[in-house]
């Protein structure tokens, strides 16, 4: 499960970029700013896993 968390927060992260520079590109800055927020809640997501393994071992 938690291996299927990581991945999940790579993949916002790699989203919320990806979104953040088309955004950036076209000149829309909604879509640059949801790209910023889903790379966040990938970086949150990542941090969390992070903290479980510190605390399982």
């Amino acid at each position: 499960m938690a291996g299927n968390q990581k991945a999940k927060g790579k993949a916002e992260q790699a989203k919320g970029k990806a979104k953040e520079a088309a955004g950036r590109a076209v000149g829309n800055e909604r879509m640059e700013a949801e790209g910023r927020m889903e790379g966040a809640r990938g970086d949150a997501r990542q941090a969390k896993e992070k903290t479980k393994d510190v605390f399982k071992h």
